[in-house]
């Protein structure tokens, strides 16, 4: 059978996937017969394999150590498998009928604006489409918002500001054509990898490819990069200030191009080279040696073909629309954009979140990249749609939307796909708005968020492998999501129970769609409608696709207006600009000063992604193997901040302010500048006891996109004494010992819960908090070593292995659980909790293919003196290449010592 074509869920390069099915007894088979690293991809459950679709031009092939995890994901572990209403189960014509209710309920009695939709990057366009019709079109109300607000809404802002357009110019084939890279706010190598290794190869294959990295802290990304620019956190709008100054006071201006194509250059001029009277004020603002900048600016003047690549450190900013416009301005006056090999390009943080921004999933959008403050486009949507209660002004923001909840004026909220209880900022007051609203609506695929246990009403939706729709990449790609698993159970696809509702409403007519190929024909026609070349977005030639048409639909990159059906690689490459006059706007995107700590909150903190998780890790943490590279919430910080706080590599700190606390680890890390630290923001109270990052992060939003700034929160930092450290395995998930720290996650049929206390517990307490009928116990208590060990066995089987300390217990993970679930050792043995011949422990560098530090250096002495011996010795860095940098670090560590 062929393989069915989809694409990958996770970040916006939209990798293409194709998926293999088996029969579930063949799969076992092979799991029995196939070496690890052959069949890691193999999912028991699902009978699934995975592997790259090397015919999609986002990937060609290649998948990211988490594409490559998908099939470990699709199984019914963890599944929200039926509604459920007030707690109780129901059916789906309840569920719905009661949604409708009290819905409608809600603005009966106080408006229209008392109810509201918060969406997702991680739905399908067509299930976006469908909610915002519903809420903009029928309701009456612009209140919904997208978790998309939090990435890219910054992004959004500032093309329409500069290009009168939500218009991403490039493609990714321009970041393989260009001379000169610039990647700003974003650590690629672990957000973006297949991106990150195509452009790795273009450089390998055209050495005079120069790559430079802004950031604060020097990452992955930054270690393979020709040069990297720590600037001050906060300080970009200043570092592209001083470049357009450098560019007008050394006449690198592209004057046709801005004669002809672009206004308002000659105000932003003067002002630009009045407040930079030279390169003192921006190497100030910046941080950086006037030379490094001095170097930087020549540099970028003297490569036409220039790509700038800017991601979240950009977006999560109070000012990251006018960081972003300065960006965009520095290459229209260079003249560096719509052409081969050059452009300001946004790369985008979720699957989808350019497809919800075609359908006006944004509060202050309309569909088809129209805008809700404009007449003639309510106008145009409300002929469209056929309806006379279109939404006449824009809606609440995510953040404003949420404290509308916690104030009384929101009532009803309809969360999909999305878990703002952990992806919001100031996490406490979210938590307050949540459970103050009448009644909250949760549709999603797993049994088990932070944001689910507040919900009155959840309705199982369809995963992905179950989902079919379209998603569109960062470079505006449309590629079709197919389904090839069927719905489990009770879970039905969003866009379905959105029409569900509106039928119960009494909106049929305008939600009778016959499946997602009638959605997206709707959505395209929109797009096509009264258009004429007016507007960026345009779908016309894909408005009469049949279903099988739909079906086969290959990937596309819009606009693919009715006269260009093969659609359009690049944008603006005709100098013609989507606002009154046809021009591109330059205006003063005034740079703002930097956030600087003080005297209570000394440190900044910086939030994000790791290398092989994803958001809240309801997808990525049901991976085994994803979980064993980073498996622990941790702040990384300075050695010298941590010796000076007189603390330890490891050792669990309190990180707080006004807003929260949160108690993790500590990872001493060199790449950080002092003063600051850095959290992921994957760990929430479903996983960890404290580690919401979240929590931490003040509701302070740019005033133009309402994008929460992420990257700058002050913050406090002390450490804490624990006298012990334990591991808990047990089969479920059970009850801890007094703590101060525990952190759980999941491996084959265990559960593994990390712990610290401040006081150990004795064997007898342990005993008595985990007893259970007929439960027999092996004790190996070792209080003259303060050691303490248990085993719990029911019916001679082992079901709780413990281990508690005064250092943290080093484990063979694969070798225990295997011991513990073949019950194939002996108490004495386990205790151990290692073979007793002996194993590697040392930290994972390649998840890909499970390579640990230890048999890198081993190889490493063996004569593997680069990164192409080490993967042909080891196979590590030879699928998605994140652990590239890595691996460049333990050979560079070894060449000098």
């Amino acid at each position: 059978m062929a393989d069915m074509l989809t694409t990958c869920p996770y970040c916006g390069v939209g990798c293409g996937v194709a998926v293999s099915l088996g029969e579930p007894a063949a799969v076992s088979e092979l799991l029995a017969v196939l070496p690890p690293l052959e069949s890691d991809s193999i999912s028991q459950h699902a009978a699934v394999t995975v592997h790259g679709d090397d015919k999609h031009p986002a990937n060609y092939g290649r998948l990211c150590v988490k594409g490559s995890a998908l099939a470990d994901t699709t199984g019914l572990e963890r599944r929200l498998l039926y509604p459920q209403v007030d707690g109780l189960r129901a059916s789906w014509a309840h569920a719905l009928s009661q949604v409708a209710q009290r819905l409608q309920d809600t603005i009966d009695n106080y408006g229209p604006d008392s109810v509201a939709f918060y969406v997702s990057g991680q739905l399908l366009t067509e299930d976006y489409y469908v909610a915002n019709k519903l809420m903009k079109g029928f309701i009456g109300s612009a209140n919904i918002d997208t978790n998309s607000r939090l990435c890219m809404s910054t992004a959004v802002a500032a093309h329409k500001q500069i290009f009168g357009s939500d218009s991403v110019p490039g493609c990714y084939e321009d970041l393989e054509l260009a001379d000169l890279i610039i990647l700003v706010g974003s650590n690629m190598a672990w957000t973006h990898p297949v991106i990150y290794q195509r452009i790795i190869a273009a450089k390998k294959a055209r050495p005079h490819l120069h790559i430079v990295v802004i950031d604060p802290r020097r990452t992955a990304t930054a270690e393979s990069a020709d040069s990297h620019l720590a600037i001050t956190p906060g300080s970009d709008g200043f570092l592209f200030d001083g470049l357009l100054a450098y560019a007008i006071k050394h006449d690198h201006l592209a004057h046709d191009f801005i004669a002809a194509h672009t206004e308002g250059f000659a105000a932003l001029a003067s002002a630009c080279t009045a407040r930079n009277a030279s390169l003192a004020v921006a190497a100030a603002a910046t941080g950086m040696d006037e030379s490094v900048l001095s170097d930087f600016y020549a540099m970028v003047c003297a490569a036409p073909k220039t790509v700038t690549v800017f991601s979240q450190g950009i977006n999560q900013s109070a000012a990251g629309v006018d960081n972003a416009s300065a960006i965009l301005q520095c290459h229209l006056a260079l003249g560096h954009i719509g052409q081969v090999g050059a452009g300001a390009f946004s790369m985008t943080g979720q699957p989808n979140a350019m497809g919800g921004r075609e359908v006006g999933g944004l509060a202050n959008q309309l569909a088809a990249h129209m805008d809700i403050g404009n007449a003639e486009h309510r106008d145009l949507v409300s002929r469209f749609w056929q309806t006379d209660t279109l939404a006449p002004r824009a809606g609440l923001k995510a953040v404003d939307m949420f404290e509308a909840m916690a104030s009384g004026k929101i009532r009803f909220v309809w969360i999909m796909a999305t878990n703002p209880l952990v992806s919001l900022p100031d996490a406490n007051r979210v938590h307050e708005a949540l459970a103050a609203c009448d009644c909250v609506v949760v549709s999603d695929c797993v049994d088990d968020t932070d944001t689910l246990r507040l919900a009155d009403i959840r309705l199982p939706a369809s995963g992905w492998g179950e989902k079919d729709g379209t998603v569109t990449n960062s470079e505006r790609r449309i590629s079709r999501q197919r389904a090839f698993l069927t719905m489990p159970s009770e879970a039905k696809p969003d866009w379905w129970a959105l029409c569900e509702v509106a039928k119960r409403l009494g909106y049929s007519k305008a939600f009778d769609y016959s499946g997602a190929a009638a959605i997206f024909r709707e959505h395209a026609a929109l797009s096509a409608f009264e258009n004429q070349g007016r507007r960026d977005f345009d779908l016309g030639a894909l408005a009469a696709l049949t279903d099988a048409d739909y079906d086969a639909l290959e990937p596309v990159q819009w606009p693919v207006p009715i006269e260009r059906p093969e659609g359009s690689k690049r944008l603006f490459s005709d100098g013609h600009f989507f606002t009154p006059t046809g021009r591109a706007r330059f205006i003063d995107a005034h740079p703002s000063a930097a956030k600087a700590g003080s005297a209570t909150y000394p440190f900044l903190l910086n939030s994000g992604r790791i290398r092989d998780q994803w958001h809240t890790m309801t997808r990525t943490g049901r991976s085994p193997r994803l979980l064993n590279h980073i498996a622990e919430p941790f702040v990384a910080i300075h050695p010298d901040d941590l010796a000076e706080l007189g603390a330890q590599d490891a050792q669990l700190m309190r990180i707080h302010n006004r807003f929260g606390r949160c108690q993790v680890r500590a990872l001493s890390d060199a790449g950080m500048t002092r003063g600051q630290v850095f959290m992921p923001i994957h760990w929430s109270a479903s996983n960890a006891s404290q580690a919401l990052v979240s929590s931490l992060v003040a509701p302070q939003c740019d005033p133009i996109s309402g994008q929460p700034a992420f990257k700058q929160t002050p913050v406090a930092i002390s450490p804490l004494k624990s006298q012990w450290q334990g591991l808990l395995v047990s089969r479920v998930p059970l009850s801890v010992p007094e703590h101060q720290y525990w952190c759980r996650r999941e491996q084959a049929d265990w559960q593994l819960t990390t712990l610290m206390g401040a006081s150990l517990p004795s064997i007898e307490e342990l005993m008595q908090l985990w007893q259970s009928p007929g439960r027999s116990w092996a004790s190996l208590d070792e209080p003259l070593v303060q050691r303490h060990h248990v085993i719990a066995y029911d019916h001679g089987r082992p079901v709780l292995w413990f281990l508690a300390q005064s250092e943290r217990p080093q484990i063979d993970e694969p070798w225990l659980l295997d011991a513990l679930t073949q019950n194939s050792v002996t108490a004495r043995v386990l205790a151990t909790g290692r073979p007793p011949g002996g194993s590697d422990t040392s930290a994972l560098v390649c998840s890909c293919h499970q390579v640990r530090e230890q048999r890198l250096l081993m190889a490493i002495a063996d004569g593997s003196r680069s990164v192409e011996a080490l993967g042909a010795c080891t196979r590590a860095g030879t699928n998605c290449g994140s652990c590239i940098p890595e691996l460049k670090g333990l050979l560079a560590k070894a060449a000098s010592g």
